[in-house]
């Protein structure tokens, strides 16, 4: 999920998008976008109008559409693969997470290796490699084959997030950047939500295999648009991989006690959307719902809701400050969550409307503030943000599986309270950590 703020940064599950991309070793000097007082004399870099710009924004469209219907391809099927390969919610639960997985410990290579050999060759081969990988799924004869493969795959996948958002800095004006990583943003949003649709539905009518199969070629026509549309690099200049520096950079983040909050707050929020999602399509075709499958497949389309939320946070963000509007977020979610826990399909309706609004406002918040925060390195820090956050996608989903198949749906939305306990414990203590340096500042 990157962008330095502004209208792009609409953050969504799939690609966490309000703080700057992941990809560049720190100090690099294509890693970051050019300011427009220093835009050179004669800049090429594409602007809007020219054709140049709209086949970059469709490139990167259709490669995040790519990358994210296979990314979460398996998780609107879950309860017919539950049924056909006889597995318990937490077994299924881990073709999803596998892929989030895989996703997020490959960021960091993913980002070296575009500095080392070019933005589009490792868009262009990530993409390419999760394609191919997708067309095998359908063929896996058990869920150990499909597991792994789900983790390779998310491994593939992993130089799309990390890459696309270096491209753009460096390829596009100043001036049109914003629209440009907000289209781009919007192929990461349709794609997760077409993802989930497509393979559900087709799950729904035709068995798992063809839904993953559907996926997989709505896929493979995005990554050919892709290569077929997307511009050559211009201004991008190889730099070395300094492994030691890079481990340098990290570890002081992972010292910084205000950025070290925000990647477990990421962590948190995805870990209850984690949870929520793998286990909401159980619930809807059990009792007492019993609804069909293709239309359970169908709850999907209430992701559509983040949007609006996130672009909401940046505004609560100036009314109420960061925690002011992470403790309303995490309300929201809580709210939902005791919500959903009534019998009644508008309470489990209205319940994920509010956990989904919550999660939004609560992940783009915390992105948002990565950038901030970091001083230097902030590629880097930006790449741990999505590195807990996809964890927390992993963690969540499936131990609530789990927590669902021991004590249904009560299960799921306990797991995500106590991560909810745990944010506002976290933020609670910045609140703190805040009031104290206040204090000190004022007796000095």
């Amino acid at each position: 999920m990157q962008p330095a703020d502004t209208k792009a940064s609409v953050a969504v599950p799939d690609a966490p998008t309000a703080a700057p991309d992941p990809t560049a070793a720190p100090d690099a000097p294509t890693a970051a976008p050019d300011s427009p007082g220093t835009a050179p004399a004669h800049d090429d870099r594409h602007r809007p109008g020219q054709r140049s710009f709209r086949r970059a924004n469709l490139a990167l469209f259709a490669a995040g559409i790519a990358t994210f219907v296979l990314l979460y391809s398996t998780q609107g099927l879950l309860p017919v693969l539950s049924a056909d390969l006889d597995l318990t919610p937490g077994q299924a639960s881990w073709t999803a997470s596998a892929a989030t997985l895989g996703l997020a410990l490959a960021l960091l290579p993913a980002s070296a290796l575009s500095d080392r050999y070019g933005r589009t060759a490792v868009m262009t081969a990530s993409t390419l490699a999760a394609a191919a990988l997708a067309l095998a799924l359908p063929f896996a004869p058990d869920l150990t084959t499909l597991v792994v493969l789900r983790v390779l795959q998310g491994a593939a996948l992993a130089g799309l997030p990390a890459t696309a958002m270096a491209y753009l800095a460096e390829e596009v004006h100043p001036s049109a950047l914003a629209s440009a990583m907000g289209l781009y943003v919007a192929g990461n949003s349709i794609g997760g939500m077409g993802g989930r649709l497509l393979s559900g539905w087709t799950a729904a009518a035709l068995g798992w295999r063809w839904g993953l199969a559907a996926s997989a070629a709505l896929a493979l026509l995005a990554v050919l648009a892709f290569r077929l549309l997307i511009p050559a690099a211009r201004h991008f200049t190889p730099a070395p991989v300094d492994a030691r520096a890079l481990a340098r950079t990290v570890g002081g983040h992972l010292r910084n006690p205000l950025l070290v909050r925000l990647y477990l707050l990421g962590l948190l929020f995805m870990a209850v959307f984690g949870a929520v999602y793998n286990t909401v399509g159980y619930r809807l075709i059990g009792a007492p719902f019993h609804l069909p499958e293709s239309v359970a497949a169908s709850i999907f389309v209430v992701y559509l809701v983040g949007t609006g939320t996130s672009a909401a946070a940046g505004r609560l963000c100036g009314r109420l400050g960061r925690r002011g509007a992470l403790y309303v977020s995490i309300g929201v979610t809580a709210a939902g969550l005791l919500l959903s826990l009534a019998g009644s399909l508008l309470c489990a309706l209205l319940g994920l409307v509010l956990i989904t609004a919550g999660f939004f406002a609560g992940h783009a918040t915390a992105s948002s503030a990565v950038g901030r925060t970091a001083t230097r390195g902030r590629a880097q820090a930006s790449a741990l943000y999505l590195i807990a956050y996809y964890l927390g996608n992993s963690l969540g989903g499936t131990v609530g599986a789990d927590a669902y198949h021991a004590t249904g749906w009560t299960g799921a939305a306990v797991v995500g309270l106590v991560a909810m306990t745990l944010a506002t414990g976290v933020t609670l203590h910045g609140t703190r950590q805040a009031h104290t340096a206040r204090r000190a500042v004022a007796n000095a």
